[in-house]
């Protein structure tokens, strides 16, 4: 989730495995994008495609929930990666974003349906990572039963995304709100079915070890779906500003680094198979560009 900061008009972020693969390559071949034509107006690249697997495993029981967040390791890395912030300012935080994002989702709009049409009939346990006032939520599909564990670290986001899940027409006896951080996810091991994260990878204090928690808590064939932003291209002027910025974003947006490589560490994180494309957003701003796709265990 990002916020539109009024002191530049940039989105800003409000928070919050390493193993080798294959070099991401490039396909120039515009007819063979992510989007069709008509679903989705971004412009992209596909850089790297694999066979995702369909084998199914059992998920954990509801109790384990309650039982892993009562753990001393979870809570002390959740202070540690988002100290206790004032009432006021994580409310302040979460009206603001749930107010602030409209544009930028109507934008992207076609990108995330194609995106979520891949777990209909596949997904019935999903989380998703920073879900912040829930947006995504409009894009699950209620017929199909799916139960979706929203994790946020700001405790404050949870009357909003519950709010989201109730116009989606997603029963609240579905949905299920966590304090947690990417970081240290109170889940079983192999627990779900998909995991969804979008722009907030920007903001966890270490990517890779989020990326591996993703990947521990997927069962096999599993899917995680991601859009990110990430640094523009070295040397250009939209980069310089990035560089001169990030700090400042940093401050601003809770975390939010402008000048990160996600697609490189989702490429390198160690999943079976990675569809990633690019496009650029006029409602990003200084966040472009971005990244979208679908990694598979």
């Amino acid at each position: 989730m990002i916020l539109y900061s009024p002191l530049f008009s940039s989105p800003i972020r409000p928070r919050g495995i390493t193993s080798s693969s294959p070099t991401p390559r490039v396909n120039s071949d515009a007819s063979d994008s992510f989007c069709p034509s008509g679903l989705c107006s971004c412009g992209r690249r596909r850089l790297i495609e694999a066979a995702v697997a369909t084998s199914l495993f059992p998920v954990f029981p509801s109790t384990s929930v309650a039982s892993k967040l009562q753990s001393d390791d979870y809570t002390a890395t959740l202070r540690k990666v988002h100290p206790p912030r004032p009432d006021w300012y994580e409310e302040l935080y979460a009206s603001v974003l749930n107010k602030g994002m409209r544009t930028y989702e109507d934008e992207i709009a076609g990108c995330k349906s194609e995106l979520f049409a891949r777990l209909k009939g596949n997904a019935e346990r999903v989380l998703e990572i920073g879900i912040g006032t829930g947006p995504n939520l409009r894009y699950y599909s209620a017929d199909d039963g799916v139960r979706v564990f929203g994790v946020d670290p700001n405790r404050k986001m949870e009357r909003y995304a519950q709010a989201a899940a109730v116009a989606a027409g997603l029963p609240l006896s579905n949905f299920e709100f966590i304090q947690a951080v990417g970081e240290a996810i109170p889940l079983d091991d192999a627990s779900v079915d998909a995991v969804v994260g979008t722009l907030v990878l920007c903001s966890v204090k270490d990517v890779d070890k989020t990326l591996k928690e993703i990947k521990r808590v997927l069962r096999p064939g599993g899917l995680y779906l991601f859009v990110e932003h990430v640094a523009a291209k070295d040397g250009t002027p939209l980069r310089f500003i990035q560089s001169v910025l990030d700090p400042l974003q940093q401050t601003l947006a809770d975390g939010c680094h402008l000048t990160r490589e996600t697609g490189t560490n989702i490429s390198r994180s160690g999943f079976s198979g990675v569809e990633l494309s690019m496009t650029s957003l006029s409602s990003a701003s200084i966040i472009n560009p971005q990244i979208y796709g679908v990694a598979s265990k």
